[in-house]
């Protein structure tokens, strides 16, 4: 196992720039994701890391060594695919062996290293069988497989989970966070969906068009985030935002609607901002702020409805059972508010 350190990493292809600046320290053991929209640069960043692409400008340290010119098979890194990348001729048994064969490690050594990772992953009655015998999940078991009998300093997962359907995807996820806290070797995760990222990691980075929006553990961000994109990429379903002007520590949207109050001295003065409510933090109250129902959907634990509130689109999610009607009024109360600047984003204090 080794820590992780990037710092001033910086990616250009010819005049583009797509990383700038990153700076992170991943822990020893640690389960770092990397998040956020498609093309933020976090699989350009993570293929960094692998020694697949060579670095503009910073460096990037594995086990306190610095990599920039180290050789990705000299880095001690193994990395999961998004597609697999399994050999089609080969067994289970000898695509998972197959980086050792290649390293020259003893035949005995392997088989019994290629046994203990079958093991871990339930893939025991899989290892005569050939890719095209396997379910999509037991492939990327195999994929797993055969990083783990590398015994790595560092895996690298790239949206290992993406091709796998929704079912499948929640068992996946399971897995691989047992498999992390049975071998706590550092891992770097990469995936556009925030839930994995929750799920899984004890450190997310929120990354947006190149640049490291946030760093944190999962709670903090949720709870704590720094700016409107942090906000609204994290958490599902998505916070809601609403134009809105603090007066005196009172928040007023269009309508004239006082959704929030808190006596906070930094609310005092006259000005513009950006009210965010998640969902969970409506509550149905008879002195709430009026809103048209406008779509209902029902999942069993609880009724996420839609509504026109103040001239815009929100979401609640109401934890009682309740028959809601498109058209009808309700009346919703916030509970709890995020407060943001609207010109740079910034969450206020």
């Amino acid at each position: 196992m080794a820590a992780v350190a990037l710092r001033g990493v910086r990616k250009a292809f010819g005049g583009a720039q797509v990383l700038h600046g990153i700076d992170i320290a991943i822990e020893d053991g640690e389960f770092c994701v990397l998040v956020g929209p498609s093309g933020c640069g976090k699989s350009t960043l993570l293929r960094m890391i692998a020694g697949l692409e060579e670095i503009s400008a910073g460096e990037i340290a594995i086990g306190g060594r610095v990599v920039n010119e180290v050789a990705p098979k000299e880095r001690d890194v193994a990395m999961v695919f998004q597609n697999y990348a399994l050999y089609p001729h080969m067994t289970v048994r000898d695509n998972m062996g197959f980086s050792l064969k290649l390293a020259g490690v003893p035949r005995e050594q392997q088989q019994r290293r290629v046994a203990e990772a079958a093991g871990i992953l339930g893939l025991a009655e899989f290892l005569e069988r050939y890719p095209r015998q396997l379910s999509g999940g037991q492939r990327q078991r195999v994929a797993m497989g055969r990083a783990i009998v590398r015994k790595p300093q560092v895996f690298l997962f790239d949206e290992p989970l993406s091709n796998l359907d929704a079912k499948l995807r929640v068992a996946m996820r399971t897995e691989i966070k047992a498999l992390h806290q049975r071998l706590r070797t550092t891992s770097v995760y990469v995936t556009h969906d925030q839930i994995e990222a929750m799920t899984l990691a004890d450190k997310i980075v929120v990354m947006n068009s190149g640049r490291v929006e946030q760093i944190g553990s999962p709670l903090a961000l949720y709870d704590e985030p720094a700016n409107l994109f942090v906000a609204g990429f994290i958490g599902s379903p998505a916070m809601n935002f609403l134009p809105g002007r603090a007066i005196g520590g009172s928040i007023s949207v269009s309508g004239g609607l006082d959704l929030f109050f808190d006596g906070n001295a930094a609310l005092a003065k006259n000005r513009e901002v950006v009210l965010g409510i998640r969902p969970e933090h409506f509550a149905m109250a008879a002195d709430g702020a009026p809103a048209e129902v406008v779509v209902v959907e029902p999942t069993g634990a609880d009724t996420q409805v839609f509504c026109r509130l103040a001239g815009a689109e929100v979401m609640a999610v109401v934890r009682e059972r309740r028959e809601f009607r498109p058209g009808e009024t309700i009346r919703l109360r916030a509970q709890r508010g995020y407060l943001f600047d609207p010109a740079s984003g910034t969450r206020l204090a």
